[in-house]
């Protein structure tokens, strides 16, 4: 398995905006990629401008789709300008 966290940290102006971008990107990841597993958007609950992505992907090719989709290129040009700061990690599962 192939784990991707995301830490956003949203300008507090759009956070409104951002919130259901983004739970509209991970329905339509799990729905539409097969490779997609889990999908979890969790927002902290001492800063609330921060947003926490949780994903799962089968393989790393499946998450390099994932960043190819057309839903996710439309997510990207549309909240780019509403995000302060963005940091990726990714993991492999240990077994």
């Amino acid at each position: 398995m192939y784990v991707i966290t995301v830490l956003f940290s949203i300008k507090p102006a759009y956070l409104y905006k951002f919130l259901p971008e983004m739970l509209t990107n991970a329905a339509t990841s799990l729905k539409q990629e097969p490779g997609c597993l889990q999908f979890d958007v969790c927002q902290s609950t001492e800063n609330t401008n921060q947003v926490y992505l949780y994903e799962v992907y089968q393989h790393q090719h499946a998450f390099d789709d994932h960043l190819n989709s057309v839903h996710f290129l439309s997510f990207n040009e549309t909240t780019k300008n509403w995000i302060e700061d963005k940091q990726i990690s990714s993991y492999i599962q240990l077994k």
